[in-house]
């Protein structure tokens, strides 16, 4: 069984495609040597230890809506 699990993961953030794309992203960050925010991580990999801080809510996945804006000569 994979720890942790998808149903854990989805009650903290509303898309797969958003859980995977901030896993990417942050673990790509521990592996530039950034900090790990949670101790004493279960899983080796980095993927996995993000998914682990956002597991743990040590990760927020918010959203950023701006205004879309299309240029008039784009039309």
């Amino acid at each position: 069984m994979l720890n942790p699990s998808i149903d854990a993961l989805m009650k903290k953030v509303d898309s797969k495609y958003k859980l995977v794309t901030v896993a990417a992203k942050r673990a790509r960050a521990l592996q530039d040597k950034q900090g790990l925010l949670i101790s004493k991580p279960v899983s080796h990999k980095f993927v996995g230890k993000a998914l682990e801080e956002i597991d743990a809510g040590v990760l927020v996945v918010q959203d950023v809506i701006g205004p879309l804006t299309v240029d008039e000569q784009d039309q």
